[in-house]
């Protein structure tokens, strides 16, 4: 066997999977893998189907995703080099490729992100399979088999691949991946933006399995674009300089005409999509990205210049491939033209948005409040890890540091695993974290070829302090037989899925490690702002506060500033909405940083508390003032 490690720093690999640990992002990186391909392929003028398939297994506690795709496929020789790491393995990187691009990282990163899995290639009549998992002591391993074969008439079918091609398979195993509804997949992958471009030129379709049979089929995906009337364009021309050279670009921007845009994320829709050639670099408004009069306005814009020169290693994109990096003076002299000519259009939205504003009730100003803070509260939640302990629940008992994770667990929820291989399952028990008497209670079900051994019921607790390992050894007798085994202790739960496949691994996948810090008791709103109120908090007091108990933003009625804006009744005129922004904006951020330092262990002083209050607004300041100003 050609069992080697991933040749470079397992460290790199590891911070670098990391940001792959979602279904979504490592279909893109595959799939546009594929289109580049393809891409040569035509450069090269071969014909090609354009075909890109996707299988999708979705299980309770796992999955399996394959892409598959009749491109070029790979000798044993690239297959194997496919391996290596950095920019010169990356067609964008070279400026001669499209697609998102991730610097010839991706394809390892979105099996590692995902947990483990294998490619499947065929050129020139022979078949190259490398499988790729993590080892004992958690280092990243890949096994080649020495060499490559002949490829059968059974591989060509079982792969779906005609003359040559590849499929990359991947087994979600990742205790903290979301296993998406095939659904909710289809519609992500239909509308994110790295793929849209892809889409037309692609066929790319998912197909739902359950037990290896097909039982569902998306067709072709597609992103439906809103209706809308065309502003400027379509491609409309457009030229800037740079270091007394002309570069051109052409522009199309569009306004939607009712649907609601979303301006986050990679299945965002407002804003201008960046094209050179056929890598997409971005999606933004430039100047007047997050700013009113900007949320119907969408397009796209190309500039094959931006391709080129990142080709020259000019940094054109962020290193953390978040977008345009707007540092680089190329980048910026290419930002401000888009600016310049999308200017107009910006400025007339913002003049009827400003008549609309001054007809807008206090109960519109209600629902922005109350969108506004939703949206803080998922950033308290998901950016920064704040869940507020509920005030009427007694605080838990200290925990060392060695008890952060949780303390019935099984290694892995999700076995993949090939018929007639013997594998182990494992169970980790942290008895101290439970009463001395309490008891471990398993129910094992099974298909009639698993073989679970030994069988167990009922162990005391006390019988593990020694060695809180309970191991079970699993044979399948053939494709298709599955178990289950669960788990409890009192209130703890740990459950594990048992599936026997025909072209799993015959290698046993050790999921990155993850340390949980745990959180404190808590009730069911987890909303560190539950609402605001207006109240009498006297003369001396701020203009505005937070209510830790209450979970409540209390308006000072009595501050000056507030009461030329509030009536009798407690109710802000419509022209207070820079007020509400101001005040939000100081309480919220206030509070977050406070947090935020307690959390994270820092010396809360004076200086540290304003830094972290300072990148919060930072962060966040423009999403509030939007909130107030455009609705």
């Amino acid at each position: 066997m050609g069992i080697k490690a991933i040749p470079v720093d397992q460290r790199v690999i590891d911070i670098d999977s990391r940001r792959f640990a979602s279904i979504e992002k490592a279909l893109v990186e595959l799939v546009t893998n594929s289109d580049d391909s393809y891409a040569r392929c035509e450069a090269a003028s071969v014909p090609v189907s354009g075909r890109i398939l996707i299988h999708y297994e979705r299980h309770r506690r796992g999955a399996l995703v394959t892409v598959s795709d009749e491109a070029e496929g790979m000798d044993f020789a690239q297959a194997c080099a496919i391996l290596s790491y950095g920019g010169a393995h990356s067609p964008l990187a070279r400026g001669q490729g499209g697609g998102r691009g991730f610097f010839g990282r991706g394809l390892k990163q979105a099996i590692f992100g995902l947990g483990s899995g294998w490619i499947e290639t065929i050129r020139a009549g022979r078949l190259s399979r490398i499988e790729l998992f993590r080892g004992e002591q958690g280092e990243y391993l890949y096994d080649d088999g020495g060499q490559d074969r002949d490829a059968s008439a059974r591989d060509h079918a079982r792969l779906a691949i005609g003359e040559h091609g590849t499929r990359v398979a991947i087994v979600i195993d990742g205790a903290q991946v979301s296993i998406s509804q095939f659904g909710a997949l289809a519609h992500a992958l239909a509308n994110n933006i790295y793929l849209r471009d892809i889409l037309l030129r692609r066929q790319v379709e998912l197909v739902h399995l359950q037990d290896g049979v097909e039982v569902e089929r998306s067709g072709p995906l597609r992103f439906e674009e809103p209706p809308a009337i065309v502003l400027l364009g379509p491609e409309l021309e457009g030229r800037f300089q740079h270091e007394r050279q002309t570069h051109s670009f052409t522009l199309t921007l569009k306004r939607a005409l009712d649907a609601d845009l979303s301006s986050r994320g990679d299945e965002r829709s407002n804003g201008l999509l960046v094209l050179a050639g056929t890598a997409v670099l971005d999606c933004q408004l430039f100047d007047y990205e997050n700013q009113v009069g900007t949320e119907y306005l969408f397009g796209t814009v190309r500039c094959a210049a931006l391709g080129e020169m990142l080709g020259q290693g000019v940094a054109v994109i962020s290193d953390e491939r978040a977008g345009l990096n707007l540092k680089a003076p190329f980048v910026a002299a290419f930002a401000r033209a888009v600016s310049r000519m999308i200017a107009p259009c910006v400025l007339a939205e913002q003049e009827k948005l400003s008549h609309i504003e001054r007809a807008t009730t206090s109960g519109r100003t209600a629902h922005m409040i109350e969108h506004l803070l939703q949206r803080m509260n998922r950033a308290a939640i998901h950016d920064f890890g704040i869940v507020p302990a509920a005030p009427t629940m007694a605080q838990p008992r200290v925990h060392a540091p060695d008890e952060a994770q949780a303390p019935l667990r099984f290694t892995t929820p999700f076995y993949y695993r090939r018929p007639d291989h013997a594998f182990h399952v494992r169970l980790l028990v942290d008895p101290p974290q439970f009463d001395a008497d309490s008891v471990l209670e398993l129910a094992v079900t099974a298909s009639a070829g698993l073989n679970i051994e030994p069988a167990r019921g009922h162990i005391a607790l006390a019988e593990l302090l020694k060695s809180p390992l309970v191991e079970w050894t699993v044979t399948g007798a053939a494709a298709g037989d599955r178990g289950e085994i669960l788990a409890r202790v009192g209130n703890y739960l740990a459950w594990c899925e048992i599936v026997i496949a025909e072209q799993a691994s015959s290698h046993s996948h050790h999921s990155r490690p993850h340390v949980s810090h745990r959180r404190a008791a808590r009730d069911h709103g987890e909303a560190l702002f539950a609402g605001y109120d207006f109240r009498y908090l006297g003369k001396d007091a701020d203009r505005a506060v937070y209510s830790p108990e209450e979970r409540l933003i209390l308006i000072n009625t009595a501050a000056p500033t507030v009461q030329l804006y509030v009536d009798g009744r407690g109710s802000f005129r419509d022209s207070a909405r820079l007020l509400l922004a101001e005040l939000f904006m100081d309480v919220i951020s206030d509070e977050l940083a406070q947090r935020r330092l307690a959390r994270t262990g820092q010396v809360v002083d004076v200086e540290a508390f304003h830094a972290a209050k300072r990148d919060i607004i930072r962060r966040y300041g423009s999403d509030i003032h939007l909130s107030f100003t455009g609705g």
